[in-house]
C-alpha cells in the first residue's frame, strides 16, 4: 500500500512537472510581451484580466492544450463586437466521482 502511494505521489508530482515544463516556454514569450512590447501599444484589452495574464493562468492552470485553447478563444474575442469586463479562467472540473 505505501509503495502505490509513493508511486502515485511521484506520477502527480512527474505530470505536474511536465506540464509546467510544456507550458514555460509559452508564459515567457507572454511574459516578453507584458513587458517589453505592450507598455509601447495604447491599452485596448477590454477584459479582467486582460487577456495575456488570462492566458498564462489558463496555461497554469488547465495546461498547454486546454490552456491555450482557451487563451486563443479569449484573445479572439477581445474585439468591438466581443464581450467585456471581468472573465476570470474557468475552473477545472473533476471528470469523476467522489
Amino acid at each position: 500500500m505505501m509503495k502505490l502511494l509513493s508511486f502515485i505521489i511521484f506520477f502527480n508530482s512527474t505530470i505536474v512537472s511536465l506540464k509546467k515544463l510544456l507550458t514555460a516556454p509559452f508564459i515567457l514569450l507572454i511574459r516578453f510581451y507584458q513587458g517589453g512590447i505592450s507598455p509601447f501599444l495604447p491599452s485596448s484589452c477590454r477584459y479582467q484580466p486582460t487577456c495575456s495574464q488570462y492566458t498564462i493562468e489558463a496555461l497554469q492552470k488547465h495546461g498547454l492544450f486546454k490552456g491555450g485553447y482557451l487563451g486563443i478563444r479569449r484573445i479572439l474575442s477581445c474585439n468591438p463586437w466581443g464581450g467585456k469586463g471581468y472573465d476570470p479562467v474557468p475552473e477545472k472540473v473533476c471528470k469523476h466521482k467522489h
